[in-house]
């Protein structure tokens, strides 16, 4: 830190330091004075949520002697995720106070800007600390007494706005590199993805459509007692919905079944298809080159007539199969495919397998390509990240 810079805790530093309201359920209305809420606190950003927008009436305000908060001034979230994550209010068009796990800062301008402060919550340092003194069991959050002991390192006020001025045209030239490294990392997808749907909606001569049932043996799977511990070891692969890797491989390493476990379960030979058939991932799919087992929560597909289990994989990725399986689990809270149902759903074939493989084949080199595309962009979001965290180091430690 530089010589002529000072460290002062973060309620030293501010005219008005306090939490904001208890507003409960009940206190709140239609219109009137915008509640502000963790949910609104971003990690250096006010995230509006307008359509989740709640209010209490000019009556209630009164009542409950609530604190109004304005333009300018700081919210500190003191709840994860991560606890003291801050942000500047803007000028919302309405009238707002905050809640109680909110505090609001508001700073004494001879000493401190807000902006230099809001910089130096997104910073290593800063969230180290505040997440040191977080307590909690069910819900941690920071105390406000806590929070009001944190130490800020203080610059002169021109050099607080020379540091915000350097970080504010170097964040925007950050977040320009991230949208055009995220927007290409959605293009390398949507690609592939309009492949797929491109072979499968235009079918050459001679597709037929078949039931799974017609094509091979379906299946749904069992689930061992969990009770007997005996049950599970290291014999054969036990596959979950959270063993699907993104690619259709899944993940063997994670749990399985001993000799005496696989007795009693329905074995999955190598070379079938595998789908989420219950709950939020229904219609994830992939496929075994080794036997397997699963849980209930997995359909599989053997193929009987030698047909490819990629080729089937890949048209179960496309948007028209996966409406049919949306529309079979029905309109049920819990949306499920089970036995018949997964045995219904009909998939198109090529005429010959060697047609299957082909068509296989090519879209295992275009998913590879895309998989090495999204690395490199995944690779440079990460890289970006890294350099905002160095950025603000060096501007907190005097070294910007």
């Amino acid at each position: 830190m530089k010589a002529n810079w000072q460290t002062r805790t973060l309620a030293e530093l501010c005219e008005i330091f306090g939490d904001g309201d208890w507003i409960e359920s009940k206190d709140q209305s239609a219109e009137g004075i915008r509640l502000i809420q963790t949910g609104n606190v971003g990690e250096g950003v006010f995230k509006d949520r307008g359509e989740k927008a709640r209010y209490i009436s000019e009556e209630t305000f009164k009542r409950l002697r609530c604190t109004e908060i304005f333009e300018g001034d700081c919210l500190i979230s003191r709840l994860p995720d991560p606890a003291g994550r801050s942000c500047i209010l803007p000028d919302t068009g309405e009238r707002m106070i905050t809640a109680v796990d909110c505090t609001i800062v508001r700073f004494n301008s001879k000493q401190a800007l807000p902006e230099f402060f809001n910089y130096f919550t997104q910073s290593r340092d800063y969230l180290s600390t505040v997440d040191g003194e977080t307590t909690g069991t069910t819900r941690k959050r920071i105390s406000r007494s806590k929070l009001a002991d944190v130490l800020i390192p203080v610059p002169p006020i021109p050099e607080q706005q020379r540091i915000v001025t350097l970080l504010d045209e170097a964040f925007d030239g950050i977040a320009t590199a991230r949208a055009h490294a995220e927007k290409n990392l959605q293009n390398a997808r949507a690609i592939f993805e309009s492949h797929l749907q491109s072979v499968f909606s235009q079918r050459g001569d001679g597709w037929m459509e078949k039931k799974l049932e017609e094509i091979g043996k379906t299946q749904t799977g069992s689930t061992p007692k969990t009770n007997d511990r005996a049950n599970y070891g290291d014999f054969i692969s036990f596959v979950k919905p959270g063993d699907f890797n993104t690619d259709g491989t899944l993940d063997y390493d994670k749990d399985g079944l001993s000799e005496s476990g696989a007795a009693g379960a329905r074995k999955v030979p190598a070379g079938s298809v595998l789908m989420v058939c219950i709950g939020a991932t229904i219609g994830k799919c992939g496929y075994c080159d080794q036997d397997v087992t699963t849980n209930q929560q997995v359909n599989t597909l053997t193929p009987s007539d030698g047909s490819s289990n990629r080729f089937i994989y890949y048209q179960m990725l496309t948007e028209s199969f996966q409406r049919k399986v949306i529309h079979a689990s029905g309109q049920a809270t819990l949306p499920i495919i089970n036995k018949s149902k997964w045995s219904a759903l009909s998939v198109w074939l090529p005429p010959t397998i060697t047609e299957q493989a082909t068509i296989a084949t090519k879209f295992d080199d275009l998913l590879e390509e895309t998989q090495r595309l999204e690395s490199i962009y995944q690779q440079k979001l990460a890289a970006l990240d890294e350099l905002k965290k160095s950025l603000l180091h060096r501007a907190f430690s005097g070294a910007l």
